[in-house]
């Protein structure tokens, strides 16, 4: 299965994003991780405890995206976002969305997450779900404005506080 969703404006030199669903074969891990841990960097210094982002290794990504996809985001050949995704209950769970920093706010999150949606409605699912940092009101924010409302709060492991909030949005 393909996702393909171009994006084109009236401007005839603007980027065309392809989204599209990491092949079985699928092998640039570490360009997969080196786009999360650069879209992931500006939280390093705003949450507590740090990212798993930091943790990821190839076979842990490859690990993830077997229990689901990986969603891309490519600007002619260029890795530009991603996304995994896996079925979690009624919903389709979404971890490490990630965009390049420089293209931040220019629609490719969102078309990740439409992308996942659709692959939430062909699974039969009727939600998406995700997690985002207790810190990172600018993230609830953007997710809220795609459809997500807060569902819970969680606290990692040693914490007597809540470190993230989960957010879920009907497909």
């Amino acid at each position: 299965m393909s996702y393909i969703a171009a994006m084109r404006s009236e401007n005839p030199d603007a980027r065309v994003i392809i989204i599209r669903r990491a092949p079985p074969d699928f092998s640039d891990w570490e360009q997969v991780r080196a786009l999360i841990l650069e879209a992931f960097a500006y939280m390093d210094a705003r949450i507590d405890p740090p990212s798993s982002a930091l943790r990821i290794t190839p076979q842990s990504m490859q690990e993830d995206a077997e229990k689901g996809a990986l969603l891309l985001a490519d600007d002619a050949g260029d890795l530009v976002g991603c996304v995994f995704v896996r079925p979690k209950g009624d919903a389709l769970y979404l971890g490490k969305l990630a965009v390049r920093p420089g293209l931040q706010g220019a629609g490719i999150g969102r078309r990740l997450v439409d992308a996942a949606g659709e692959e939430a409605r062909r699974l039969g699912l009727k939600a998406l779900e995700l997690q985002t940092r207790i810190e990172l009101t600018e993230n609830h924010g953007a997710f809220g404005r795609m459809g997500f409302v807060k569902i819970g709060e969680t606290a990692h492991e040693g914490f007597d506080r809540p470190t993230s909030i989960t957010m879920r949005a009907n497909v």
